[in-house]
């Protein structure tokens, strides 16, 4: 059979994409102390840098609970976006400076995707990342992109998880710190390592009152003798069982012994989450990085060409400032510019060596003495027991499948994106950022494997989850518009619109289709 002639159908998508309608020479994201460090140190080289930060944060995205775990426990000082920018400027005054180098900061500003040629991207006119504010998104492109996006809160559900009060460490330092809008008065940490004993310091230093910081294990996981010092109870072996409240919000923190025995309630308002944490990679992912497990999380262990990561995405604990600094070199080195040797970053210290140990152990507890009806996704309100024994979404009224975890893969580690699709765990609107890793855990723990086992569930964009309206609102080109209405005519499933009612549609009949 002869080849058949190609040609350009005009109704493909092809070279029709949207144009980028800015440009960055060097774009960062994110203006914590590892991005802001990489724009100083690019900009004072003479390299134009657009900054971006999502904070402060619209409402919307503070009562999902993206991108850390806020739990409802904010004053109303953050509808008032005029106060929170000014809250984020006095709060990080480096900004100050990349104003004065001619840095173009956008706050209020948030990275949905990342995107560089590759095999699916072959009609982008350049590598862009997809930018959005409250109203409207749009396309930057750049030369270089430098990616900080930092770390979010690892979360843990139980009974009452939902009750507004229940927050995670990350989300807790930026209402105290970042925004000044914390809206309680005593708190429970749970955890006692590095993170617990931080957050626990840093409320007591806002004037708070940490009653308790509660502990599966046996004894502490660092020292926190200045905490005991400071009037607070260090309760171990045990796991929180419920958050006990009213729709005002937690009143009380319900302790079991995980060896068994009668629960303890502890008056409170808030109960913070300080067990974990985890890089931010979502956008890394999207950019077709390549991931590795490191320490209980995943980090960035190579880039596409042009990308560079800095912070806590490229392992947690790295010395953000350096670690920025040294991105930002790279980069600098790829443009051609003359970069003076500087010392390599102090390699990132390793979490204990057990870290995966002690996030499950946390989960085993957790799952132990709360049982297995508690929601292990809120928002698509799939139990633990759901998870374990794969069953169907609730709204489909399907009967019980019958099987585990198990009975999936042939043998082989179940997929998480193939947990998704079965039950809808991690398919909700938080875009699992309040499930994700404990979903995990419990596939770990369904199937007897280690955690690192459990493959990474994939990352789509939009990485945020923000209103159609905003996504859509970016300009259509008129030849985008011309060849919407034959499905983009992909040539391998439909027949081409001009050859419709001529001999070339007989042609194809046998295996084409058209509307």
């Amino acid at each position: 059979m002869e080849d058949e002639e190609v040609t350009s159908d005009f109704h493909a998508i092809g070279e029709k994409h949207t144009r980028a309608t800015e440009h960055a020479e060097l774009l960062v994201i994110g203006a914590g102390e590892a991005g802001l460090a990489a724009a100083l140190e690019a900009a004072r080289a003479g390299v134009q840098v657009t900054l971006v930060d999502e904070n402060p944060l619209g409402p919307g995205l503070i009562g999902m609970d993206v991108p850390l775990l806020f739990g409802n426990r904010w004053t109303a000082a953050v509808q008032n976006q005029g106060r929170m920018l000014e809250q984020i400027l006095a709060t990080n005054p480096g900004l100050e400076e990349a104003f004065e180098l001619g840095v173009e900061v956008k706050l209020g500003t948030y990275a949905w995707g990342a995107f560089v040629a590759g095999p699916n991207l072959q009609s982008l006119p350049e590598p862009v990342v997809g930018l959005a504010d409250e109203t409207r998104s749009w396309l930057c492109g750049f030369k270089r992109l430098i990616i900080a996006a930092g770390a979010r809160d690892l979360v843990y559900s139980f009974a009452g998880f939902e009750t507004p009060g229940v927050v995670g460490a990350q989300g807790f330092a930026s209402l105290v710190s970042r925004y000044g809008a914390f809206n309680g008065r005593r708190i429970v940490v749970l955890g006692t390592g590095d993170l617990a004993v931080r957050t626990a310091a840093l409320a007591l230093d806002a004037g708070l009152e940490v009653a308790a910081m509660v502990e599966v294990r046996d004894a502490a996981q660092s020292d926190v003798s200045l905490m005991v010092s400071r009037g607070v109870e260090i309760i171990t072996g045990h796991a929180i069982l419920e958050a006990r409240g009213n729709a005002e919000g937690v009143t009380a923190a319900v302790l079991a012994p995980v060896a068994g025995g009668e629960p303890r309630g502890i008056d409170c308002d808030t109960i913070v989450l300080a067990i974990g944490a985890v890089p931010v990679i979502d956008l890394a992912d999207v950019a077709g990085a390549k991931l590795t497990r490191c320490d209980g999380s995943y980090v960035v262990e190579s880039a596409p060409a042009g990308v560079f990561f800095a912070g806590d995405c490229a392992g947690l604990g790295a010395d953000a400032a350096a670690s920025g600094r040294a991105a930002a070199q790279a980069a600098l080195r790829s443009l051609g510019h003359e970069v003076t040797a500087a010392p390599a970053p102090a390699p990132v210290p390793p979490l204990p060596a057990d870290t995966d140990a002690y996030r499950m152990d946390w989960m085993r507890a957790l799952m132990a003495t709360g049982g297995l009806d508690v929601h292990a996704c809120t928002c698509e309100e799939v139990t633990r027991r759901d998870l374990l024994t794969v069953q169907p979404p609730r709204y489909l009224d399907a009967p019980v499948a019958g099987r585990d975890l198990t009975s999936l893969g042939d043998g082989a580690p179940p997929s998480q994106d193939q947990i998704k699709r079965l039950t809808r765990a991690c398919m909700g609107p938080c875009q699992a950022r309040r499930c994700r890793e404990q979903v995990a855990m419990m596939m770990a723990i369904g199937t007897d494997r280690p955690l690192g086992a459990i493959a990474l569930a994939g990352y789509r964009a939009p990485v945020r989850p923000l209103p159609l309206g905003v996504l859509a609102a970016s300009d259509e080109t008129a030849e985008m518009a011309e060849g919407w209405n034959v499905w983009f005519g992909i040539r391998t499933q439909w027949i081409p619109y001009a050859d419709i009612g001529t001999e070339r549609e007989t042609e194809r009949a046998g295996r084409m289709m058209h509307f």
